[in-house]
């Protein structure tokens, strides 16, 4: 269920410190945060995160195409792991 219109997008409020630090500093600095719940907003635009995906942090740079998304979109969590050309011969023998 989406979340009530009225209360409007979550960001967790640690993080927009991070952010308004970032950018009264100028620095391109990557903000680093746990907090893949939180919503891409437009003043984050131009601005590198560090999103965490429970192993280490992974560079997101936001475009305006992501403002409305979540951090976590950005930042997959499971790594894939291609077929092997021996499982794909072993179901041909099989058949």
């Amino acid at each position: 269920m989406a979340r009530s219109t009225w209360k409007g997008p979550f960001v967790h409020p640690s993080l927009l410190k991070k952010v308004d630090t970032a950018r009264a500093g100028g620095k391109n600095v990557i903000i680093q945060t746990y907090s893949r719940a939180s919503v891409i907003l437009p003043h984050f635009v131009g601005l590198t995160f560090g999103v965490y995906n429970g192993h280490k942090f992974i560079p997101v740079m936001v475009t305006d195409n992501m403002i409305g998304h979540r951090l976590g979109e950005f930042a997959p969590t499971r790594t894939f792991v291609a077929h092997t050309a021996a499982d794909k011969k072993a179901d041909t023998k099989a058949a």
